[in-house]
């Protein structure tokens, strides 16, 4: 496994329009550092930069100070490179194409030549257990599988990191955890280095190696939990200790950065 992080986030800052009236400051004073094949969840109240911190690591959006490195890089060129996947709440599907066209999209756009990209779908269609699948229409499929499709699309060129945002978010309780294990069945097999945004406490602990709890705009980590489930998480991982343990932990973070500004706002009102 490569010694060098997989990310890693030193002074980072993002302000949007910036010296105007409608200035937002959506993240101050972020370091994280990421290693190789680790699992992080990032949790915190809605509009706290969550998935800002995603799309800067992504170099979707420039940083207003500070720097993003990914496998060493600039983030810039780790996007050039195409050194990571995406993944988002919706799959993103093209409805045109085909389950195995869509994944071989990224392919296309790297070059690969007809006989590898039909042969990389196919595995990765084997991959997310679905190679029966690969002449439909992603609208022939149900949500769980066009997610499944799009984390195959995103691991196809071989990306040693994949940023996901809230993957999840639509499915229902039990595809979702089924959706769970099979992200972490996957991820096992290919050691990716996964950035996962998520709203839901229960999930953060069941996937994570570790979870970063961020505070309400402007966005700082004001936590990082480790995780130590250790691999093979299945069903009975849901009933251990340690698991619940760890979702207690992390409510007791956002509950204690909640009180915190409630503390802080009483202050200011007096």
């Amino acid at each position: 496994m490569s010694t060098v992080d997989a990310v890693e986030i030193s002074g980072l800052k993002k302000i949007f329009n910036a010296g105007k009236p409608s200035q937002v400051d959506a993240l101050v004073d972020i370091d994280l550092t990421i290693a190789p094949g680790e699992f992080v969840s990032l949790i915190g109240p809605s509009g706290c930069g969550k998935s800002t911190l995603l799309r800067l690591i992504a170099n979707l959006t420039d940083p207003s100070a500070g720097e993003v490195r990914v496998n060493g890089k600039p983030a810039k060129q780790a996007r050039l490179d195409q050194d990571y996947g995406m993944a988002f709440q919706q799959a993103g599907l093209f409805d045109w194409r085909t389950v195995s066209k869509n994944i071989e999209l990224p392919l296309e756009l790297k070059g690969w030549d007809r006989a590898k990209r039909r042969a990389r779908a196919q595995e990765m269609l084997e991959l997310v257990k679905l190679p029966e699948f690969a002449q439909h229409m992603p609208w022939q499929l149900s949500g769980g599988m066009q997610q499944r499709i799009a984390i195959a699309r995103a691991l196809a060129a071989h990306p040693p990191l994949l940023l996901m945002d809230e993957p999840f978010g639509a499915l229902d309780e039990m595809t979702r955890e089924h959706m769970q294990a099979e992200l972490l069945r996957i991820c096992a097999e290919t050691h990716t280095t996964v950035v996962f945004v998520t709203h839901s406490i229960p999930e953060a602990v069941y996937l994570s190696t570790k979870v970063v709890v961020m505070s309400p705009r402007p966005g700082r980590i004001t936590e990082i939990i480790d995780v130590p489930l250790g691999g093979g998480r299945n069903d009975d991982t849901r009933e251990d200790a340690v698991f619940y343990s760890k979702i207690t932990e992390v409510r007791e973070a956002l509950r204690g950065i909640e009180a915190g500004l409630a503390v802080a706002r009483g202050i200011e009102d007096r």
